[in-house]
């Protein structure tokens, strides 16, 4: 093994401003400042891993130090000595400072107090704190100051992923840059310029693959694209590529999704089956599928939402996915993709990725199968629908299947059947009081004379409210002021119990045994 190999990542890492790819609007804004001499005295880089932030930080430290010219230069050399130590991160005025290790406020001190002293070799110190956002409160607020007014030859460049963790107090003495995600096309060429520099076959297909898993980062594609190099000895093709990031041939996930709105579970779930076999990652496979899917609907006719030329498919493959959608709803479409969503955090929680996956093939498949809204309406017989609406408006004769049941009008005319509706109306708490308290001593002709013995002032406005709606008639309650030793609903059933033969003879069995409540 080659101890002196550098990873493509770092041998191809940007040196100048005009070979920062993918940030044309911070390569204008940043040499318009220098060329003018409108150089602050802060800036904040921010933006996803793998677009440069660190990178345009040394850029713009040698910038500002190149001894090419006798004032700062939007094009460093490259070869004088600042420019080369500052390369190397060797250069004593340029501190690049790695915030996630350097997080205490003691550390921010012992920075700021270095930066009292004028640079010894170049016209500026300049301090990078990469991934600032990891600094403590402390350390923050410490900076704050010195940021704001720092001494007239000191730069602060402050780079980070995480731009919301960063205080408003700290953004607002920097100007900030926003790095994109660097484009897919602008992301081949590059990948392609470094393939002719190292002699590699990259095929055009294998470049698209690469270009668009870096997902915007030029650092993280040169890491596969690495890694394809070694896989392949220098001849990196499509099947190589798919092969080392265990995901299937697009090819294949049209011809999957296309299986997959068939209908046909059967044959959606062997195509899983033999994709996992060959070593696909499920879960990249549901990516591909989301993918799909996104492209499908805005490609369907019934939306035609923006330019779908930029879409990571062949002419061909587009081919294929208009004939399948020529069939298939927008509903449709729209119901599998909230399935796909929902099942992300299911297959990352998941013990068993596989059975997972075939759950989710099946309820899409089942989800896709359901009509819509309007089509069941559609599939109503006329007279289900306008018929009722028709006799209603002519104020016909009552409609039997829109009409609530007939109420049921109850007749009460001792104790029993007054406890027996109160549970039956689901009057509980009613019940409930009414069984244990209450002795009723007199019913008749819609009057009742009652004994409370726990003295519920409420109770007598309670039951009349009930009885009313009930019966349908007004009741007179009588309270009487002693009780006449009528047992309650709940002692009747006592006693009922306690003559009953059975009863008697399983309490017989065990000494002392007695009926504490009856529930019912």
């Amino acid at each position: 093994m080659d101890s002196n190999y550098t990873v493509l990542a770092r041998k191809y890492r940007s040196q100048d401003f005009q070979s920062l790819i993918g940030q044309d609007v911070l390569v204008k804004t940043l040499t318009t400042a220098i060329n003018t001499s409108r150089i602050a005295h802060a800036y904040i880089f921010t933006g996803i891993r793998g677009t440069g932030k660190t990178s345009t930080a040394r850029i713009l430290a040698k910038a500002l130090n190149c001894q090419s010219s006798d004032r700062a230069t939007a094009t460093p050399c490259g070869q004088c000595e600042n420019c080369r130590a500052i390369a190397a991160g060797q250069h004593i005025d340029v501190m690049e400072i790695d915030a996630a290790s350097h997080t205490g406020v003691d550390n921010m001190r012992d920075i700021l107090d270095a930066a009292q002293y004028r640079p010894t070799n170049g016209r500026y110190k300049v301090y990078i704190i990469d991934e600032v956002h990891m600094l403590s409160t402390s350390a923050f607020n410490a900076l704050l100051k010195t940021l704001e007014e720092p001494p007239a030859h000191v730069i602060f460049i402050l780079a980070t992923t995480e731009i919301r963790k960063v205080p408003v107090t700290i953004l607002s003495r920097c100007q900030r840059f926003d790095l994109v995600r660097v484009p897919v096309e602008t992301l081949k060429k590059h990948f392609a310029w470094i393939a002719e520099k190292e002699n590699v076959n990259l095929t055009d297909s294998a470049n698209e693959l690469l270009a668009r898993a870096a997902d915007g980062s030029v650092r993280d594609g040169l890491s596969l694209f690495d890694q394809a190099i070694a896989q392949t000895g220098g001849n990196v093709d499509e099947s190589a590529v798919l092969d080392m990031l265990k995901r299937a041939d697009r090819g294949v996930v049209v011809d999957f999704m296309k299986t997959v709105l068939s209908g046909d579970t059967a044959a959606a779930l062997d195509k899983v089956d033999q994709i996992y076999t060959n070593g696909a990652d499920l879960s990249m496979l549901l990516t591909d599928m989301m993918e799909w899917t996104h492209w499908a609907t805005r490609m369907h006719p019934a939306l035609r939402a923006g330019n779908v030329q930029n879409t990571p498919f062949t002419a061909d493959q587009r081919e294929q996915i208009h004939e399948i959608i020529s069939n298939i709803s927008l509903n449709t479409l729209s119901r599998i993709w909230q399935v796909m969503v929902a099942a992300v955090s299911e297959m990352q929680a998941a013990g068993n990725q596989k059975q997972c996956f075939d759950m989710l093939i099946i309820r899409m498949m089942h989800i896709a199968d359901m009509p819509s809204v309007a089509e069941i309406l559609k599939k109503q017989p006329d007279h289900q629908i306008s018929q009722p609406i028709q006799r209603s408006a002519n104020n016909a004769s009552p409609i039997s299947q829109q009409m609530p049941p007939a109420k049921t009008i109850r007749k009460i005319t001792n104790a029993t059947e007054l406890g027996t509706a109160l549970q039956e109306t689901k009057e509980i708490l009613l019940y409930s009081y009414f069984s244990a308290n209450i002795e009723i001593i007199e019913i008749a002709d819609n009057k009742i004379k009652y004994f409370d013995r726990h003295g519920d002032a409420d109770f007598a406005h309670k039951l009349s409210t009930w009885l009313f709606n009930t019966t349908e008639k007004n009741w007179t309650l009588e309270r009487a002021d002693e009780s006449q030793n009528v047992q309650t609903v709940s002692e009747q059933k006592r006693t009922e119990l306690e003559s009953d033969p059975m009863i008697a003879s399983a309490m017989s069995l065990f000494e002392g045994a007695q009926i504490t409540g009856v529930s019912k």
